[in-house]
């Protein structure tokens, strides 16, 4: 069988030139420690890299989500605590104040005390969160409640604020509106809230006005009242919890995912160097072959 000059050549030359480019794309592979730069380098890894990236990236919003959360969710606890000492106080001024012996004097200094924890509770209802944002406000406006200049409280804005996600189809309610966790109490005269309930007695204190019946009634909401609170507080907890659940399976989730990532794009440093050098060795006998071989006096004849 006869070798044509030209056929020598382009055999030789396209062997060189694979290895080369062999030789090149291990040298890549060593300076990034990545096997897999490019899509032509195997595309299946290529496309799962890029899924895994996009599941990575998903899940570091979400864990900044759940940190967020967790926040609020603190802030909300402590500051429904603060609340809870102040309603507690209330419903002992309302029980002294349950009392026929008193005298309008002291009936007008509990009345002053109650007077003063409403106002305490507006502020504590009006509490911002981190973000600078009213942490009970409702969806719409800036403050969750606002105080008349008469003394009494009203809710303001309407609705929920947004639930936060924290995963794939998993989302926490990390605040609650002031009208969901003051308002809506069962009282003798009606549905109140815990400003009204607390400024009708302070009122009919400091008037004296019926004050043993106010206190008694009185007395009796804010025992709802604490109930309501109390319940907003385990709430809150549970949603904690939940979150401490999800953060945890994120962390699982994200070793198990590193995992297959390397896996696929990471470098084997030793393997790597073995072939590159094996490589090498063949590419370098390739050329001093074809170098040689092309150098021969004869090889202008051969066909």
């Amino acid at each position: 069988m006869q070798i044509s000059t030209r056929q020598l050549y382009d055999r030789s030359t396209s062997l060189m030139q694979q290895l080369s480019v062999r030789a090149d794309t291990l040298q890549t592979q060593l300076a990034t420690s990545k096997k897999v730069n490019t899509a032509s380098d195997d595309v299946a890894a290529f496309q799962s890299l890029s899924l895994i990236k996009r599941s990575t990236a998903d899940d570091t919003t979400y864990g900044s989500n759940i940190t967020l959360a967790k926040s609020l969710l603190a802030q909300s606890d402590s500051t429904l605590a603060a609340i809870e000492s102040q309603l507690q106080h209330a419903a002992e001024l309302a029980t002294q104040a349950n009392n026929g012996t008193l005298s309008p004097e002291n009936r007008k200094v509990i009345g002053q005390q109650l007077t003063v924890i409403v106002q305490d509770l507006v502020a504590l209802a009006n509490a911002k969160d981190g973000r600078g944002e009213a942490l009970f406000g409702a969806a719409t406006g800036d403050n969750a409640v606002v105080q008349a200049s008469d003394g009494s409280v009203a809710f303001t804005g309407a609705g929920e604020v947004s639930p936060i996600p924290v995963g794939d189809g998993i989302d926490v309610q990390a605040t609650d509106s002031a009208a969901r966790l003051f308002g809506g109490i069962a009282t003798a005269s009606g549905p109140s809230d815990m400003f009204a309930v607390i400024s009708k007695l302070a009122t009919a204190l400091i008037k004296d006005d019926g004050a043993t019946a106010a206190a008694a009634d009185a007395g009796n909401s804010l025992k709802s009242v604490l109930a309501q609170v109390g319940g907003a507080r385990g709430s809150v907890g549970a949603r904690a919890a939940r979150l401490d659940l999800e953060s945890d399976r994120l962390s699982d989730v994200a070793l198990a995912r590193e995992i297959d990532r390397s896996g696929l794009e990471d470098t084997d440093i030793m393997a790597t160097i073995t072939e590159l050098q094996k490589t090498m060795t063949v590419l370098q006998a390739t050329q001093s072959s074809f170098s040689k071989l092309s150098a021969l006096s004869l090889f202008d004849y051969l066909r």
